[in-house]
């Protein structure tokens, strides 16, 4: 049995905790923020419940599914069949499957097909090494053609990742279009998944578990410094109190690791430092009506700062609610990143607005705004050998993020994987 410090009570945090405890460990987590989740996290939006930052299940989501069974709360994922859509300057198109992408009139024939082989040919990939060294807008570029980067790419990669569009892996890029586009019932129908009750439903149960196994949660509690001697953990400071542990587990973003951990060697501390991460500003809007029948939606306006707004409750049901997402993703630096939550809200609602002419203000209830300033891995060509392995040289020592399953995205599937493997190598 060895005393483990989680530090993070996101879903990786939080399922490594429920899988120590289970194999005898004693347990305490220690979290920066007022309650458990992370990104999954929920707060009250005007008397809803709901996710700070939209999350959506897919058919390969396989490590969610496992979790929710064993938790007993496998019954609570639903299914449903969703659209997507694309708005390009001025027009709204329906978008997702091959009888669209033929009728819309902004490319020619031969694009089309290129940009749909491309499509078609990522969900049938293996092996995605191949693409570690690829920059992605070169391998977009190689499929489609300069017509197609610039009508479907270009606004994606720009307004998320501003001067640092270039450097980012095809693999990347490549994981996203497969995760999407295998979570399908049919070629013209996608299926997307969300959990009843939200994200809130399985950090819940988690959260339930672990406190009923003996392990505890400590929240509004900040980590300032896990505690390095002799080659091995020591204990961690949180909460302004130090506190002995034989081994930690870091979920914590790997730009704060050079502080965190300042006995860790100084190479290892500089390959944590050369780490990127760009943050995010989500506006949240309820709305008495929908915007469009889309679940997801892309744009490609010349009057828009962004890439595309999501409609959740076109996935999950929300009674007369109807709640859209509308993400700012930018590097931290970026003046805007600064701007007040309300010129956000009013910018973004007067973007719904051009989707959707026939709303008004009197149609917006409430609107709020989640903020983090790390929220997306950049993940440049090469990635694979620039991020630390989850195993440290410390022993008792295991640091991951969501860069630690590049090249997948960022989610909870495989969040709760690393998750169980981390807990499953403590001695």
């Amino acid at each position: 049995m060895t005393d483990v410090a989680v530090i993070g009570a996101g879903a990786m945090g939080l399922a490594a905790a429920y899988h120590l405890l289970k194999a005898g460990h004693r347990v305490e987590v220690f979290e920066a923020d007022d309650r458990p989740g992370g990104m999954a996290a929920h707060f009250d939006f005007d008397g809803l419940s709901i996710e700070r930052f939209y999350h959506f299940l897919c058919k390969a989501d396989a490590p969610t599914f496992a979790l929710m069974e064993e938790l007993g709360i496998a019954d609570a994922i639903r299914w449903r069949p969703t659209h997507m859509g694309y708005f390009y300057q001025g027009q709204l198109h329906p978008w997702g499957d091959p009888l669209s992408l033929l009728r819309f009139p902004h490319l020619d024939l031969v694009t089309k097909l290129r940009y749909g082989a491309q499509m078609f040919l990522s969900t049938k990939r293996t092996d995605w090494r191949p693409l570690d060294r690829v920059h992605a807008d070169d391998w977009v570029r190689a499929w489609g053609g300069e017509r197609a980067w610039k009508v479907l790419w270009e606004k994606l990669f720009t307004l998320k990742f501003y001067e640092l569009s270039h450097d980012i892996s095809a693999a990347w890029i490549w994981t996203r279009i497969k995760r999407v586009g295998t979570s399908r019932r049919s070629m013209f129908q996608e299926e997307l998944g969300y959990i009843d009750g939200g994200s809130e439903t399985l950090v819940r149960r988690l959260v339930e578990r672990i406190e009923a196994m003996g392990g505890r949660i400590h929240l509004s509690c900040p980590t300032s410094e896990i505690h390095v001697e002799d080659g091995k953990v020591t204990g961690v400071t949180a909460g302004g109190e130090r506190r002995p542990f034989g081994a930690a587990i870091s979920t914590v973003p790997m730009p704060l690791i050079p502080t965190l951990i300042p006995g860790l060697p100084g190479a290892l501390k500089d390959r944590y430092a050369a780490l990127r991460n760009i943050g995010v500003v989500c506006v949240i809007h309820k709305l008495k009506k929908p915007v469009t029948r889309n679940f997801w939606l892309n744009t490609n306006d010349d009057r828009m700062d962004i890439p595309g707004i999501i409609e959740f409750s076109n996935l999950r049901p929300l009674g007369k609610d109807h709640v859209i997402f509308v993400p700012y993703y930018m590097p931290q630096g970026n003046p805007k990143f600064s701007q007040p939550d309300q010129t956000f809200i009013d910018e973004s609602f007067g973007y719904l607005k051009m989707v959707n002419p026939g709303l008004t203000d009197a149609d917006r209830v409430s609107s709020a705004v989640g903020r983090l300033k790390y929220a997306q891995p950049v993940c440049p060509p090469g990635f694979l050998d620039m991020v630390p392995p989850v195993v440290t040289p410390i022993a008792g020592l295991q640091i991951a993020d969501t860069s630690s399953y590049y090249p997948e995205d960022r989610g909870i599937a495989e969040s709760v994987r690393v998750a169980k493997e981390m807990a499953e190598r403590v001695p």
